[in-house]
């Protein structure tokens, strides 16, 4: 008889760090299209719109690098952020080949639009905890997935972006956001922060 101890059990699969970071992946990613339904817009879409918009002229490779997203199946959400004329790909002054990113009029005024509703399922998202326990899990998640990077199939590799910005800067102005009541516990916007860390340095 095996031992109890050592049982294959769903208890044990339901405990386990993975299942449960597949888990809250499922539920933020839930949360973030149902509040932002009226964009039609998916996180990954909306992490390229702030990174184009943060890195004007950006190319694909880079902005791969800087939202930490397979390069191989970018250019699915550069294809869809272009249909919806919310971005626009320009050739390349010094290589004709390279296609650089800027967004258009249409994206600057989505991406200022959408914010509130970005900021809302942040909040979501962290609602079931105590304010103090919200700020410990972003600081633990935080340490957490910068000392896994390298693990990672797409390394966050944000310095390639800012290298860029050097060599060829490109002018941009910050988007502003329209005042919005706020709800009740509004603790804290871990997408802001994600996305102001990772290009500066964030589904």
């Amino acid at each position: 008889m095996p031992n109890k101890s050592n049982s294959i059990t769903m208890d044990a699969v339901y405990a386990a760090p993975g299942y449960l970071f597949r888990r809250m992946q499922q539920i933020a990613v839930a949360i973030f299209v149902e509040e932002c339904r009226a964009f039609d817009l998916t996180p990954v879409q909306y992490a390229a719109l702030v990174a184009i918009h943060t890195h004007p002229g950006i190319d694909a490779t880079r902005l791969s690098a800087v939202i930490a997203f397979d390069r191989s199946t970018l250019g699915n959400v550069i294809e869809r952020l272009e249909s919806k004329a919310f971005i626009e790909r320009k050739a390349g002054r010094e290589d004709k080949r390279v296609k650089l990113l800027y967004l258009t009029k249409a994206g600057v005024a989505t991406l200022r639009e959408i914010m509130p509703s970005v900021e809302r399922a942040q909040a979501r998202m962290l609602q079931p905890l105590k304010p103090a326990d919200r700020k410990v899990l972003l600081a633990l998640m935080t340490q957490l997935v910068d000392l896994n990077n390298e693990a990672s199939r797409v390394p966050l590799r944000a310095e390639d972006a800012l290298e860029h910005l050097e060599r060829f800067p490109a002018k941009w102005t910050p988007v502003r956001v329209r005042k919005t009541r706020q709800t009740k516990n509004p603790e804290p916007r871990s997408d802001s922060i994600g996305t102001e860390k990772a290009l500066g340095k964030s589904g």
